[in-house]
């Protein structure tokens, strides 16, 4: 349980069902926050919020305007004006960039990016009009360490990362804080059929802990975990060709392309739409 206390703040998580939004949304409950999940899955989410005894909206899709507006409608109704959104919904397929399908590529953009400019454009009217307010966009360092394998999502992410500067930049003074928060990979189904480095690895609960002190204390970026924002800030230091060279010897280059165990990996596959062709 966090020691930080939120009592009464209004959350709305998107991809509130399962992962790291699961894992967000039960530690802003225990730190006395009222919550209400999101997600396009609609069993999933209502159990998850019988579980966790969170408001519940009907199925969100975030790539559709009116569906978010009709989320946070539901929310309000339920809950209270939202105080905090966190853009949480997101997909990661894996593999080379020739062997994803055209649907595939606009439906990582189109969840990854346009969900997050949807709910915020959706939330950030109520927020202008009440002086306070705080959107929170769950990136990923993999917008700033592109990954082989990850060619849409690394840009996906990239987005999110500017998106967010510029809103923070826009609407600099009017009581709504704008924060980014950078997992490195994180065990859960996203990664499943793939073993990303031991020392880069993340669980739901560090981002969760990371978002519920970031909540509490506005920042513009959070890297989770300390070690990895550490080894991104030592990249960045390093001449390119140290960092991609480290990163070959840690094989990164081989982790989302070459060792993706497709059967492990098939049904996350499966539900998300991804349908690769051989690498």
């Amino acid at each position: 349980m966090s020691a930080v206390r939120l009592p009464g703040t209004v959350v709305a998580v998107t991809g509130g069902a399962r992962g790291i939004g699961y894992a967000i949304a039960e530690q802003l409950r225990d730190a006395g926050a009222r919550v209400a999940l999101g997600d396009i899955d609609a069993a999933a989410v209502t159990e998850a919020g019988i579980r966790l005894g969170a408001a519940v909206a009907p199925a969100l899709d975030v790539t559709e305007p009116d569906s978010f507006r009709e989320f946070l409608a539901a929310v309000e109704a339920a809950t209270g004006p939202v105080d905090v959104l966190i853009n949480n919904a997101g997909i990661m397929p894996v593999g080379r960039f020739v062997a994803e399908s055209d649907a595939i590529t606009r439906r990582i953009l189109e969840v990854n990016v346009l969900g997050v400019m949807n709910g915020t454009k959706a939330v950030l009217p109520q927020m202008l009009s009440r002086g306070r307010g705080h959107i929170v966009n769950i990136a990923s360092l993999a917008g700033e360490n592109p990954t082989p394998g990850m060619a849409t999502y690394c840009a996906a992410k990239q987005a999110v990362l500017g998106f967010t500067e510029a809103m923070r930049l826009e609407y600099r003074g009017s009581g709504v804080h704008f924060s980014a928060v950078l997992p490195t990979f994180t065990r859960t189904e996203l990664i499943a059929g793939t073993t990303p480095p031991r020392g880069l690895l993340a669980e739901p609960g560090d981002v969760a802990r990371a978002v519920v002190r970031l909540i509490a204390r506005p920042r513009r970026r959070v890297t989770v975990t300390r070690a990895a924002g550490v080894a991104m800030a030592f990249n960045k230091l390093t001449p390119r060709a140290f960092g991609e060279f480290t990163a070959r010897r840690m094989g990164v280059h081989r982790i989302f392309t070459d060792e993706v165990d497709r059967a492990a990996r098939a049904d996350y596959d499966r539900r998300v739409g991804n349908t690769p062709s051989d690498d």
